[in-house]
């Protein structure tokens, strides 16, 4: 039989490749896909090491150091516990994609047959067409699902009440504050479905134009302002909830710029955020001023953390 090298190393490429970025999407790491294309290159070659006459490439101690490899020039190396963390959650990926590609391909397979109590099967030089399939179509869906799958179980794992500091920028203003990290918060904007964090504007009010609370408090003349020149306004959302006891109302939300909350030691940077203004204190002890969004550390991006 024929082999044909340069497809089955372009077919490990693209496996090496969505692997790795499965990677990184589970642990929220910020590669780029150059680095992750590297990284997947650098795997890829290993199906050459294969045809070579030598038993070394078949040792595990070999295979964890080029895996190693790989996971330093994907993702670098910053902190010890990071970098093993990166290994073992590829390791995790691979072993559970390769167990459903295996389970997909013997579902699929119908050219099997028993040669001397031994299953036998064929196949072409091209590489084994369920890999093929797994790459065009699975992967994708498999993205996808893990990606909804991950972010429901960090929801969960958030605390129902813990307090962060946060940092929100609307245009040239910085806000600074502690909110609450509350899971029973819900509310996003209908049209562009960005979580809703809730600001206590009474905090507040000396930094945010008057404009602005004026409009937050007289949502009826939404519309009906001259204020054009205010460029605030063209950030103004309307957002429905519900309250237990009476009908549904609106609250008056700003697009925020950036938003910034410390978890602990770690600083998490999200931009599609809403910021709705309550007009009244929503914390009677003056504990927090803000109420955050589980979903906004949810879609944030790690910028810093302690060494």
């Amino acid at each position: 039989m024929t082999i044909y090298l340069d497809v089955i190393w372009f077919l490990n490429l693209c496996i090496d490749f969505l692997l790795l970025w499965l990677t990184a999407l589970i642990l929220k790491r910020n590669t780029s896909k150059k680095r992750l294309f590297v990284g997947a290159l650098a795997g890829s070659l290993y199906v050459f090491f294969l045809f070579a006459d030598t038993g070394v490439v078949y040792h595990p101690v070999v295979k964890l150091i080029y895996s190693a490899f790989i996971i330093f020039i994907t993702f670098g190396y910053k902190r010890f516990a990071s970098f093993v963390q990166g290994l073992f959650m590829f390791y995790f990926t691979t072993f559970i994609t390769g167990g459903g590609l295996l389970g997909i391909h013997y579902f699929l397979q119908s050219d099997a047959q028993v040669i001397n109590g031994v299953i036998q099967t064929k196949s072409s030089g091209l590489g084994d067409p369920i890999s093929w399939l797994f790459v065009v179509i699975m992967f994708p869906v498999m993205i996808i699902f893990t990606k909804r799958r991950v972010g429901h179980l960090e929801v969960r794992k958030l605390h129902y009440e813990q307090n962060m500091t946060f940092e929100v920028k609307i245009d040239t203003v910085m806000l600074k504050g502690t909110g609450l990290m509350d899971s029973g918060n819900q509310l996003h904007d209908p049209i562009s479905k960005h979580p809703v964090m809730i600001l206590d504007t009474t905090e507040f009010k000396d930094q945010l134009p008057k404009a602005v609370i004026d409009l937050a408090a007289n949502l009826d003349q939404i519309g009906q302002t001259e204020d054009d020149e205010n460029s605030w306004i063209d950030r103004l959302r309307l957002i429905p909830y519900r309250v237990v006891g009476s009908s549904n109302q609106f609250l008056a939300g700003i697009k925020a710029d950036h938003v910034y909350i410390w978890e602990n030691d770690v600083k998490h940077e999200t931009k599609n955020v809403i910021v709705g203004l309550s007009l009244t204190n929503i914390s009677g002890e003056r504990d927090y001023n803000a109420i955050l969004h589980p979903k906004m550390l949810l879609n944030a991006k790690v910028t810093s953390s302690a060494s």
